[in-house]
């Protein structure tokens, strides 16, 4: 029983010192041009890329998981928030509260994540195809993800889509249409299961 004891202290005091060392995160996005709130953490090493003219701001309290093992459902990259070139001034605006593992957000245009919003491991959200210049590419087109969102692990988030608060998106889904408030989805693509009753 003490060698459990130790084993989950021994975890505790290392996942301390991972949040320490994440700290040097911040200067990466300073670097950057990446505007924080208060009180950000990072476990692993967190990527950020501002395109000049593009605007990136984080909100106080977020969290950010990008070491392999500092999620137990698996981590299999780092946390990514980039803004790329566009004819658009893109930007991306988080909110309060919100976690992110293992986390890519690439905006051409416009994403916005509100508050309490939760990312599951390994989530993608983007406004693009990516791809601007091959003719089967459309337009970017804003994301908007409201507050309390819940995405399960290895959610896609496409553009042009809307999710609206208290809303949960089941592990694995792809999102290529808006969701409306406070109901369940999953699958590929995304449709609504149920709702949810407060």
């Amino acid at each position: 029983m003490q060698y459990r004891n130790l084993s989950h202290t021994v975890d505790i005091i290392i996942r301390k010192i991972h949040l320490l060392f994440g700290k040097r995160n911040l200067f990466h996005a300073l670097w950057w041009g990446v505007k924080f709130g208060k009180h950000i953490q990072f476990d692993g090493i967190c990527h950020f890329e501002r395109f000049p003219g593009s605007t990136i701001n984080i909100g106080n309290n977020c969290k950010f998981l990008s070491r392999r093992n500092s999620n137990l459902i698996g981590v299999n990259r780092p946390c990514s928030i980039s803004t790329l070139q566009s004819q658009y001034k893109a930007s991306i605006e988080i909110g309060n509260n919100c976690g992110f593992s293992g986390t890519v957000i690439g905006a051409f245009k416009y994403i916005k994540i509100g508050d309490n919003v939760r990312c599951g491991a390994n989530t993608l959200i983007t406004d693009s195809d990516w791809h601007l210049e091959d003719p089967r590419s459309g337009e970017p087109a804003s994301v908007i993800i409201e507050n309390n969102v819940w995405l399960g692990v290895n959610v896609v988030v496409l553009k042009g889509v809307k999710i609206g608060e208290n809303t949960v998106i089941g592990a694995n889904s792809v999102v290529t249409k808006s969701v409306p408030a406070n109901v369940i989805a999953a699958g590929n693509p995304c449709r609504i299961i149920k709702e949810i009753h407060e």
